[in-house]
């Protein structure tokens, strides 16, 4: 039986994690008494003594949780941005290519994606792949997301019954275009240029929406090669393609709040194209990624423990 260790299990996408593997009976969880959770030797040997570690910390507490390890067997799946476009690490979103899935399953150091750029990656990766895009093509993407992404900062002030009349609005953030998510949207579907990128919370616990706009004449191909593309990049039951994906022409953030999958589609015209992906950002976005990714580094059924519609 394999011991996991989540470092930082009190955080939202710790929280998930731990209430996706409580009650699973292949893998042992090691669990630090409340007294210990901050205490820097007895982290540094629970990292040690476990075969799978998670991060779930911000970027510099991740970066000396990896300096701690010194167990060449332990599988660190780090969901901080710290490490996201390192070459040395695996990128966390085997979906991408066989070359990524590869790279996963037989990883040391796993790097899973950010919420907002899963979305965006899922929509871009396979159209540079394909050439459907160039490198250097402007792109603006805007993107839906549920307040628990904010940490449980942002958590507190959503669910205070005297919260702000502007709380219960959607709030554009990122304004100076410098989001953290950036360089990871940039670097791994391999762009030149960064987009245009907009991030949205709204009044809604989890739940994501991710979209780009494109003018059909940006594109080296037409509408329907787009749909076939990303058609036949995913089929699985944790990322695919749907032809429509909506509710009575309306399309909420929050349809797979809860559950570990994502899907893709394409609205639009003959000019016009809305390329979405839509998934909860603590499951495809966070927690449910990095799951996918240590079944597939123990060599378990990917879905094993995840929750998909």
């Amino acid at each position: 039986m394999k011991t996991v260790f989540i470092h930082g299990a009190a955080g939202t996408t710790g929280l998930r994690i731990h209430e996706r593997l409580a009650g699973r009976k292949d893998l042992s969880l090691l669990i630090l008494p409340e007294e210990e959770r901050k205490n820097p030797e007895k982290i540094r040997q629970a990292l040690n003594d476990s075969d799978v570690a998670f991060l779930c910390l911000p970027d510099d507490a991740a970066r000396e949780a990896v300096e701690m390890v010194e167990n060449p067997d332990t599988v660190l799946l780090d969901t901080s941005t710290a490490h996201r476009t390192m070459e040395s690490w695996a990128y966390g979103f085997p979906e991408l290519s066989g070359a990524h899935r590869e790279k996963i399953a037989a990883g040391k150091r796993i790097a899973v994606p950010g919420c907002h750029a899963s979305g965006f990656i899922a929509l871009i990766y396979p159209l540079v792949e394909a050439g459907l895009i160039l490198r250097d093509t402007p792109l603006t993407c805007f993107s839906l997301t549920g307040y628990s992404g904010g940490g449980k900062k942002m958590i507190a002030q959503y669910e205070n019954p005297e919260r702000s009349g502007l709380l219960k609005a959607p709030r554009q953030y990122a304004l100076s275009q410098n989001h953290k998510h950036l360089k990871e949207m940039t670097v791994i579907p391999g762009l030149s240029v960064s987009p245009v990128f907009c991030p949205i919370v709204a009044d809604f616990y989890s739940g994501m929406e991710v979209t780009v706009s494109l003018f059909a004449r940006d594109l080296k191909g037409t509408p329907e090669d787009v749909r076939v593309c990303l058609g036949q990049k995913y089929a699985s039951p944790v990322l695919h393609y749907l032809e429509s994906d909506e509710e009575e022409g309306f399309a909420s953030a929050a349809r797979y709040s809860g559950l570990d999958s994502m899907t893709v589609s394409v609205t639009g015209n003959a000019e016009r194209l809305l390329l979405t992906a839509r998934y909860d950002n603590l499951g495809k976005g966070a927690s449910g990624a990095a799951i996918q990714c240590m079944n597939l580094v123990l060599s378990l059924p990917e879905t094993e423990g995840l929750e998909l519609e």
